[in-house]
């Protein structure tokens, strides 16, 4: 009787929170490379814990070592890099094309949100319009085709 009253409690809780404390014990670990300064960086972190990942964050001055170690073409850069699922995720990615990605596994290096739109994720502006934006996949010939677009 006791453990179904504890069952019944727990089924609530991941009911009213969303399930999303079960999904960010569960959810794919995203390696963040950033700026310790950079406000806009630990909006996308937030953005990405929000929709069940779990992310490791690296604070570095030199962000664009990273970039080139891991073969980001300069025209997709933008202000942090992640790897996650030994892919390479550049700047403001949404969660789900990222969700996306790991179901689908291409053969691709990443994807990237080149630049920083307004609008995309951890980009949001109060009473600003968004931007259209599109995420695209890059291959190690430093190749761009569009895989979202927002």
């Amino acid at each position: 009787m006791r453990s179904r009253i504890m069952a019944a409690a727990l089924a609530a809780a991941l009911v009213s929170t969303g399930g999303s404390a079960l999904a960010q014990r569960q959810g794919a670990v995203v390696q963040v490379y950033k700026s310790p300064t950079c406000g806009c960086c630990a909006n996308w972190v937030k953005h990405l814990q929000q929709h069940g990942f779990t992310a490791q964050v690296t604070e570095t001055e030199d962000v664009g070592a990273i970039k080139q170690q891991r073969g980001v073409p300069p025209k997709a850069q933008s202000c942090h890099t992640a790897i996650v699922g030994g892919y390479v995720i550049e700047g403001h990615v949404p969660a789900a094309d990222i969700q996306r990605l790991l179901k689908e596994k291409p053969a691709i290096v990443g994807l990237a949100v080149p630049g920083m739109p307004i609008g995309s994720p951890g980009m949001e502006v109060p009473n600003v319009a968004p931007q259209k934006y599109d995420v695209v996949a890059f291959d190690k010939q430093g190749q761009l085709k569009v895989f979202a677009s927002h």
